[in-house]
């Protein structure tokens, strides 16, 4: 780590795996608001998609992650931002910032965004709590254009569904855990029913549940596709009403639990009234997304 009076060496292009490991240790010290979770976010963000072009750029104590998706080649990402505490206030995310847009440039990007990339993203935009991030993309003329937001679900709570599979099965319908091998059948019906980034999200999944009736997937759920957190969940028109999704999340809670969680961060929120109602979950991260065209 750089100290005070040091010469700072200047941003280059993270070129090995040993720069990758200080990388995600700045992002360990640095994302004070999601502890732990920065060697992760790195890793994950490091293997993305195929298709999709990213870099990973460092500077003495910071890290910037930016990446262009082969869906839309004109938008780029910045996925992750992280300066350590003990060098901040020298200006090095500036120079992050302006170095990815550099790269963003050469990749024929006009548009770069502080916003999650989906399906492999560390935030859906920047954590309002994180005000220096906020405070700094704002200074360098980034525009805020949208706003997505997280519930929290304690884990303490009771999470078992014995009861409802034993309802279920009655209506011959049957839950199951998807093994790491053979998801893709699951990841086909999410693919048939939303998008193929939800479908990347259930094979790359730490867990994957699923419904079933008569050999035909009505809903699934799963959790960890982004380190840590919840999501995507759904469930076909025809399987609404028999309470599908409430089994299928609290058995993705119940493995969380299990993995050593006491709460759990439910991703990029549509319904809230259904995640409210079937396991108390209440809104508390609030993230802003910032876009801006690059000259």
């Amino acid at each position: 780590m750089a100290q005070a009076g040091d010469a700072v060496t200047p941003v280059r292009q993270a070129s090995a795996a040993a720069e990758l490991r200080d990388a995600a240790e700045v992002a360990r010290a640095a994302l004070t608001l999601d502890p732990g979770e920065g060697p992760a976010l790195v890793d994950r963000l490091a293997n993305p998609p195929t298709g999709r072009r990213w870099t990973a750029l460092v500077i003495d104590g910071g890290v910037v992650m930016a990446s262009v998706s082969g869906k839309d080649p004109a938008v780029g990402h910045i996925d992750l931002l992280a300066v350590h505490p003990e060098v901040r206030g020298r200006g090095h995310g500036r120079e992050l910032v302006r170095a990815a847009e550099e790269w963003l440039r050469s990749a024929g990007v006009t548009q770069a965004r502080f916003a999650g990339n989906p399906p492999c993203y560390a935030w859906p935009g920047i954590d309002v709590r994180y005000t220096a991030a906020a405070c700094l993309a704002e200074s360098l003329g980034y525009e805020r254009y949208h706003m997505a937001w997280n519930m929290t679900a304690g884990l303490a709570t009771d999470l078992s569904v014995d009861d409802d599979l034993v309802r279920l099965a009655q209506r011959d319908v049957y839950v199951h855990t998807a093994a790491e091998q053979g998801r893709e059948r699951v990841a086909a019906f999410v693919r048939e029913h939303w998008n193929e980034n939800w479908a990347w999200e259930a094979v790359n999944a730490t867990g994957l549940h699923y419904a079933e009736r008569d050999g035909r997937i009505l809903g699934f759920a799963a959790w960890g596709s982004r380190p840590a957190w919840f999501g995507p969940m759904g469930t076909a028109p025809e399987a609404r009403g028999l309470g599908v999704g409430g089994v299928l999340l609290r058995r993705c809670l119940a493995d969380m639990r299990a993995a050593g969680q006491s709460s759990a961060q439910i991703s990029w929120v549509g319904p809230l009234r259904f995640y409210s109602r079937a396991v108390g979950a209440r809104t508390e991260r609030v993230f802003w997304l910032y876009r801006r065209d690059l000259a």
